[in-house]
């Protein structure tokens, strides 16, 4: 993303708001917010939970023509589906049980002001029928009531949801979005604001230590390294709770990666790439471990195609005795490995039958009766367990036993 020139206006909103950081992304944002806030017209806030979205729709409001009326904020998540028609236009007395007198809704209130819904991909779907004719004409009716009322209002809305899957999935209507969405702007996620999250650490650090009264903290450049290293899947809300939890319990101490780390949920040594010192992130990390993986990976796949080439070669040249009775040399015991084990069970093909170096010599017919034999007397004549312990069927033993005269 290309540079963004900080004006004194931008400046004046960040300290106005309590904003902090430099990142491109975020100076942009508040750019956005700023030209667009004399110009009547909605607008969607989307963003990642705990980025700061709530701070926009203020800027918008207080720079724009609505700033002497009405702000008012809603989070549609934290209302129960069968109250937010209520909250949000009002109703009548007896329009439900518990509904003992008149009431406004939000839209009534604020008329004239801005209205700032959060969470507006939580609206049910009637909601967001009644919602969307308040942004078409201005009108809406109360519930349990038949008269139109109108409102002049202007609508400011956020989500973390990512609204167009939710326009796939039936979950949210697709005139609403585009009407929300007249204006769209995005806030960046911590993880994308490069060193905006030492920033805010120390304000973070320097706000506790000021409010209790307790000596400050310092990161050491180990500390600032994992900090800027770490995602931050909660953004600038989860790194204010880690920052806080440090202060008060390393209060006066300078913190490095070792104490930091026991702060940080489990995984926190899986880092991602940070914007540089420019702003501007560099994916020249991810490509050198993604070639580096495809050239192990190659590497592996020709040392493989040698080897199996090579064996192909050697069993093509080898004789046939040798392929068909392939020996293994083993610590203490000459093994062989016989077709008749293909006889005794053709899913164990790859069984080995130990034989003493001296019958080495033996013939493959010699070697089979020899080898029936030693496991009857080990197993006391037990034919059962004869055939289990030589992984062959009883009536396959039966067989050998009559064939070789072992009865």
């Amino acid at each position: 993303m290309k540079p963004v020139d900080i004006s004194a206006e931008i400046q004046q909103a960040k300290s106005r708001f309590g904003i902090v950081g430099n990142a491109p992304a975020l100076t942009a944002a508040i750019q956005r917010a700023i030209r667009v806030a004399p110009i009547d017209l909605s607008v969607l806030i989307t963003g990642e939970s705990g980025t700061g979205k709530e701070f926009f729709p203020q800027i918008i409001h207080q720079y724009g023509a609505r700033k002497h009326s009405k702000y008012i904020a809603v989070n549609c998540g934290a209302i129960p589906e069968g109250t937010i028609d209520s909250e949000l236009f009002g109703h009548e007395k007896g329009a439900f049980t518990g509904a003992v007198a008149s009431r406004k809704g939000y839209f009534e209130e604020a008329d004239g002001g801005t209205i700032f819904l959060d969470e507006v991909a939580e609206l049910p779907l009637t909601t967001q029928a009644r919602l969307l004719r308040v942004l078409e004409s201005g009108e809406f009716i109360k519930v349990g009531s038949s008269t139109v009322q109108r409102t002049n209002i202007r609508v400011v809305a956020a989500t973390n949801v990512d609204m167009l899957k939710a326009v796939e999935s039936g979950k949210f209507r697709e005139d609403l979005y585009y009407r929300l969405s007249t204006i769209h702007l995005n806030v960046p996620p911590l993880r994308e604001r490069g060193n905006d999250i030492l920033l805010l650490a120390r304000k973070f650090s320097a706000d506790f230590a000021e409010r209790y009264r307790m000596p400050a903290i310092e990161f050491d450049p180990e500390a600032s390294e994992m900090l800027l290293r770490f995602p931050w899947p909660g953004n600038v809300r989860q790194l204010k709770n880690v920052v806080e939890q440090v202060a008060l319990f390393d209060a006066g101490n300078t913190v490095g990666a070792r104490e930091l780390s026991q702060y940080l949920p489990a995984g926190a040594g899986i880092y991602t790439p940070t914007i540089a010192e420019s702003g501007i992130h560099s994916y020249s990390a991810e490509r050198e471990v993604l070639f580096n993986m495809i050239f192990r990976m190659r590497e592996e796949i020709d040392s493989l195609r040698a080897s199996i080439s090579a064996m192909s070669r050697q069993s093509q040249t080898a004789p046939a005795y040798e392929q068909a009775q392939p020996v293994m040399e083993m610590p203490g015991t000459l093994v062989k490995y016989s077709p008749m084990e293909s006889v005794f069970n053709p899913v164990a093909s790859s069984r080995v039958m130990p034989i003493d170096a001296e019958d080495s010599g033996m013939t493959l017919e010699a070697t089979e009766r020899e080898t029936i034999k030693r496991a009857l007397e080990r197993n006391e004549g037990r034919r059962k367990a004869t055939a289990t312990e030589l992984n062959i069927s009883e009536r396959t033993l039966y067989r050998k036993i009559k064939e070789y005269g072992l009865e």
